[in-house]
């Protein structure tokens, strides 16, 4: 059994991506796995006066504690203008101000999805090309597009995607064997 954490990279408490995160969650069958609700990780804005006054609060710590024991982590980032939001690249600076390889050794699945019919495609693409740098190996990725049409009763509506959707979560699931 796997050790695999998942979360999104939405602060919102009506977030699409994490409920695609938890509808991922359930396909799991008997790896061990952690889903965290980042609603409860609020981060200032980083700043370096605020980290040499401060120092890291201790959700911090322990989000990056949490990362770095799972094998595996299973990532949903939302879009804001074409990129992830600013919620989401915050994290990312204040972990890698932590740790600048808090991701080594650990597999993603990255996925995204939005309300539009490029599935936030953006944030996807730029978050994929920015994970590697702190360690993370990107196995696959998964973009759902027009949720609000292709996802209901916490279930992937089209067909197809659906099976894209699993197909990708089975080669992720491989890696961590």
């Amino acid at each position: 059994m796997a050790a695999i954490l998942a979360f999104a990279g939405s602060n919102s408490s009506t977030s699409i991506n994490y409920r695609l995160v938890q509808y991922t969650t359930s396909l799991l069958g008997e790896h061990d796995f952690q889903l965290l609700n980042m609603t409860r990780y609020p981060f200032p804005m980083y700043s370096e006066d605020d980290e040499k006054q401060k120092g890291y609060s201790n959700s911090l710590v322990e989000l990056k504690g949490d990362i770095q024991k799972a094998e595996g982590l299973i990532l949903s980032v939302n879009e804001h203008n074409g990129n992830p939001s600013a919620y989401f690249k915050n994290v990312l600076d204040w972990l890698s101000r932590l740790d600048r390889k808090f991701l080594e050794g650990t597999k993603v699945f990255l996925m995204s999805t939005s309300g539009g019919k490029r599935g936030a495609k953006g944030a996807l693409e730029v978050t994929q090309n920015l994970l590697p740098r702190f360690g993370g190996e990107i196995i696959t990725t998964f973009s759902l597009p027009s949720f609000h049409e292709n996802f209901a009763k916490e279930d992937i509506k089209d067909e197809a995607l659906k099976k894209e959707h699993a197909s990708a979560l089975d080669t992720f699931l491989d890696t961590l064997k």
